[in-house]
């Protein structure tokens, strides 16, 4: 591997009219910073739509896109809304997402253009959105009938449904599907007008020098259109009720453990059907993206199984996952893989095992690095070339953040290894990060800003208040850019000149 380097941002903090972050003219802006800056990397996070708490590790689906990232310009440019459309917009707030607004003002405005679409579409257009119902067939059909059903049902989770249709049988299914064919039909046309507009971002994107890192959790939401489709693939009983979830044992950060609630997988079933639903999964992610984030990989190797009746993760087991298997499934039905393994917490020589086997790169985060130990493995001098090194990730605070709670004794653990005070912590890290023998380094957007706690993308544990962060355009100024493609180009991390001038050329 070079050495690279990129900004985490999710999609959704980009500036923009419309109160949430799009892929139109914002999005290109930033692909025009980062090339400014000598980054190679764009790092985004599941871009499914969300579902509880506005998380995308929370999604309806593992395989849709969210349609609230759709650009309301770009439609009216594609000629499937009209300009005066868009004259009703309320007035969003700019420096966060307001989600129960955006969602109610965003839909009624994508169902205006879904009937602009039946009125005036021509042929060409009506046999390129049936194309894409095909292309996406494996997948598509169940989670427009599930979003349609979602809709029918106010909202309410699948398994309080009609039993024969929270079942998923057939004949429920089909007397839905064709009750609700144009709801449906509407869901898969947001569907194709969000890979539309992303397949576009991305092609600009790979053509000026920049990579995607996209993310795949490993577990999906109960919610979802993944096990309302897919019971036999899921720890459910008769009732399709869960039998046991997923979490992560008692530790340092919390006595009781993390209950996290999704269903677990039937390991056993989906090796019978020769891992098709995770080839699927992996297929469609690495269209619309060029590298995948497997978030908790170590429960590929073993994951914590806690029974569905327990309040608290406490009450778990370890249960060995698919390891090698899966992925060599997936390498032989799609070829090499483009993975980081997302390996913090807790890591046992299995997890290691199986990662280096892969070949796929771990992650070093800096604000994990300063506890007191100098053999602590996420200090930069014990980093090997193969791995990922961060300031902090959506989960953490911000640098700034984070420095501004630290405790005396660390705090002056910091300061001595980088001898400095301080003062500039978030860029203090960011060079840190871009000197060290890690191949790739991935920077949040915030830290690039210099932002305190405001800046933070999520709290784990708070179930509100979370994803909502926006920074204003004006905040991406040509000096941040060149300031951090100084140090890019300092640390054998920008784009040597002949890939630069490739990249131009485009």
């Amino acid at each position: 591997m070079t050495r690279k380097s990129g900004v985490l941002l999710h999609p959704t903090s980009l500036p923009g009219r419309w109160g949430i972050g799009d892929l139109g003219d914002a999005a290109y802006i930033f692909v025009e910073f980062l090339v400014v800056a000598g980054q190679q990397l764009w790092q985004v996070m599941p871009l499914g739509p969300t579902g509880y708490g506005d998380s995308p590790y929370q999604g309806f689906s593992a395989f849709a896109g969210n349609p609230l990232l759709i650009s309301p310009e770009r439609l009216v440019s594609a000629g499937l809304l009209a300009a005066a459309d868009l004259a009703d917009a309320p007035m969003f707030p700019d420096d966060h997402v307001d989600f129960g607004a955006v969602i109610g003002w965003k839909l009624q405005l994508l169902r205006r253009s879904f009937a602009h679409f039946k009125q005036t579409a021509t042929a060409e257009q009506r046999a390129v959105f049936a194309d894409f119902r095909t292309e996406q067939r494996a997948w598509l059909a169940d989670y427009a009938l599930f979003a349609a059903l979602k809709g029918a049902h106010n909202g309410a989770a699948w398994n309080s449904w009609e039993p024969a249709l929270a079942r998923h049988e057939a004949h429920a299914v089909n007397e839905q599907g064709s009750r609700l064919s144009t709801e449906t039909e509407f869901h898969a046309y947001m569907q194709w007008q969000f890979f539309t507009q992303w397949r576009a971002l991305k092609a600009h994107a790979n053509a000026r020098g920049i990579q995607i890192i996209g993310d795949i959790p490993i577990f999906v939401a109960y919610d979802s259109a993944d096990v309302w489709a897919n019971h036999a693939f899921f720890e459910l009983d008769a009732q399709g009720n869960p039998t046991v979830v997923a979490g992560v044992p008692p530790d340092y950060f919390s006595a009781t453990g993390q209950r996290w609630g999704n269903p677990l997988y039937r390991w056993d079933v989906l090796a019978e059907r020769g891992y098709s639903w995770w080839i699927e999964r992996f297929r469609t992610t690495l269209t619309l993206v060029d590298i995948a984030r497997i978030d908790h990989f170590r429960g590929f190797a073993a994951y914590w199984e806690v029974p569905a009746a327990e309040e608290t993760a406490m009450n778990g087991r370890w249960v060995p996952g698919p390891g090698l298997a899966l992925f060599e499934a997936v390498r032989a039905a799609l070829g090499g893989l483009p993975i980081i393994a997302e390996d913090l917490g807790v890591i046992t020589p299995d997890v290691e095992s199986l990662r280096d086997d892969l070949g796929f790169p771990g992650m070093k985060v800096l604000q994990f690095a300063f506890g007191g130990d100098p053999d602590d493995l996420y200090l930069p001098h014990n980093y090997q070339a193969r791995c990922v090194v961060y300031t902090g990730t959506h989960d953490n605070d911000t640098t700034t953040g984070w420095w501004q709670t630290l405790g005396p004794a660390e705090r002056r653990n910091v300061q001595l290894y980088l001898g400095r005070d301080g003062s500039d912590i978030s860029w203090d890290f960011i060079r840190l990060a871009l000197a060290s023998v890690g191949d790739t380094v991935i920077v949040p957007m915030q830290d690039v800003f210099g932002l305190g706690s405001s800046g933070r993308m999520n709290t784990p544990g708070r179930a509100g208040g979370n994803w909502g962060w926006r920074y204003s355009a004006d905040m991406l100024t040509v000096d941040l850019a060149e300031r951090l493609g100084l140090l890019a180009q300092v640390y054998g991390r920008a784009p040597q000149p002949a890939e630069a001038a490739s990249a131009d050329a485009t």
